[in-house]
């Protein structure tokens, strides 16, 4: 009876440890990134450094406010090589300046309503059918309403 509660302890804490050491937090929300994958946005450095997120809430929240993760030592738009969005309706992953970004819709991301990633006006049109959407905005856009709408997109 020892000798299978001892098998079944050490199988456990082998499965444990294996689950714990896959797991990536996203840095903003330490949400683990891979648990949804239809959400994902990652940040390339120039330094070689690669920073995944949960959502593209989370990226755009790293983009607007780096020097509140100084470990990363990104101190200009320099520092940034590639910022990537996955489209929501492919999966596949595009150029975050080159998206279209809708809130206000059915669907949430894993931290409520978020900027929802779609590759182009084709892409919207079929997103909007389905999930509906009451703004959607643009790379700049974003950009120009900064941390605030990011704010707006986190109230209960």
């Amino acid at each position: 009876m020892k000798k299978i509660f001892a098998f079944i302890w050490i199988v456990g804490t082998l499965l444990l440890a294996e689950t714990n050491a896959t797991k990536t937090l996203d840095l903003v929300y330490h949400i683990d990134v891979n648990k949804y994958p239809k959400f994902q946005a990652k940040i390339e450095l120039k330094n070689g450094k690669e920073i995944l997120f949960c959502c593209p809430k989370s990226m755009f929240y790293f983009y607007l406010r780096p020097y509140e993760f100084p470990e990363y030592n990104v101190t200009n738009e320099l520092d940034f090589k590639k910022l990537l969005v996955k489209d929501y309706l492919s999966g596949k992953w595009i150029k975050a300046e080159g998206a279209l970004y809708v809130f206000g819709s059915r669907l949430q991301g894993p931290k409520g309503d978020d900027l929802i990633p779609v590759r182009n006006k084709d892409a919207l049109n079929i997103f909007r059918l389905k999930y509906g959407g009451s703004k959607v905005l643009t790379f700049p856009e974003v950009r120009k309403k900064g941390i605030g709408l990011l704010k707006f997109l986190d109230m209960p």
